[in-house]
């Protein structure tokens, strides 16, 4: 059973989720209006940011998270309920890792190269060249491979009825792993773009579901990756013409809430 034939047998769960993403983008909106300012975005303490992240990652992901979610379910049967929530607790806890994770490299380069990484020096290469590298892995193996265990392929889930809770955490974090290897470019992006960006954030969001869910999953990546494509050369030749782009510096986005 693929997720998507799942899911025709799990209305009720679909809309569950999706509703409970609904209400992470209000809670998300809430928490980071006005907090945009462009690439380089400064992230709050870990604490802050790290519940931040779990409700951004809960609003962007759930949608295209919900057939495999589906497909759970459907192979638990009894046991569905309980240990469905701990699947998609795993799912969370491995990006939530992540983002700690990114936490850490994005703190670091800034303790070690603040001066080096500013807007008009080499910070808009680093943006740009970040994004045009998740451009780039839209082509490789590896995305492609994650892509396809993101889209049906669920052998490991078979015989889930016979397994314990632990399994079924451990299983959400895995389908978190192979997730991350397909969307993780794209949220390395989404830190170049500026991650308390609401805009970019649904950007990419938009991106993932048409990859994860959508009928064409090769023109997806391609349309991904243009679009990457073009954020990337215009981050490069003219960031003041791009739409959405809180450009540092530029005396836009100076307010921002203190975050502790």
């Amino acid at each position: 059973m693929t997720p998507f034939q799942a899911e025709a047998k799990r209305p009720e769960l679909v809309a569950g989720l999706l509703v409970t993403s609904g209400l992470a983008w209000c809670l998300t909106v809430e928490r980071m209006a006005g907090m945009d300012a462009g690439p380089g975005t400064a992230l709050g303490t870990l604490g802050w940011f790290t519940g931040s992240w779990l409700v951004m990652m809960a609003a962007m992901m759930l949608p295209s998270f919900a057939p495999t979610v589906a497909a759970y379910l459907t192979l638990a049967r009894g046991h569905g309920p309980s240990r469905c929530l701990l699947f998609a607790c795993g799912y969370l806890l491995a990006w939530t890792a992540a983002g700690i994770v990114a936490y850490g490299v994005f703190e670091l380069g800034k303790g070690l190269f603040a001066n080096d990484l500013a807007w008009h020096r080499g910070g808009r290469w680093l943006s740009g060249g970040v994004i045009a590298a998740a451009a780039a892995y839209q082509f490789m193996p590896s995305k492609r491979a994650c892509l396809t265990r993101c889209r049906g392929q669920l052998g490991d889930l078979h015989g889930v009825s016979n397994r314990g809770w632990p399994a079924a955490l451990a299983m959400g974090v895995r389908s978190g792993g192979w997730c991350i290897g397909c969307s993780g470019a794209l949220m390395a992006a989404l830190f170049a773009l500026g991650v308390m960006s609401l805009t970019w954030m649904a950007l990419i969001a938009a991106l993932v579901a048409l990859e994860k869910t959508g009928p064409w999953p090769s023109a997806a990546r391609l349309v991904t990756a243009i679009v990457l494509a073009v954020l990337a050369a215009g981050i490069l030749a003219a960031p003041h013409e791009i739409p959405g782009l809180a450009v540092p510096g530029s005396g836009a986005m100076h307010a921002m809430r203190t975050m502790g």
